[in-house]
């Protein structure tokens, strides 16, 4: 989710960081989600969803789970 606190460059670094995307896919899904509210990020199971979850939450960055 875009947010009025964490920079683009932050966010394209913790998502290469945490997930299996490169720079160039983090940084069109940050931009996405700058300009639309929202991103999809990856398609995944439930229960590495929610590491994932986790894992942004504790970089302060609001991520939500959706069923496929």
């Amino acid at each position: 989710h875009n947010d009025d606190v964490n920079g683009i460059l932050d966010v394209v670094t913790t998502i290469v960081m945490l997930t299996p995307l490169n720079e160039r896919q983090a940084a069109t899904r940050t931009l996405e989600a700058h300009h639309r509210g929202q991103s999809l990020l990856l398609t995944t199971h439930r229960e590495r969803a929610e590491l994932y979850q986790q894992q942004f939450t504790s970089r302060k960055l609001t991520v939500t789970i959706e069923p496929a």
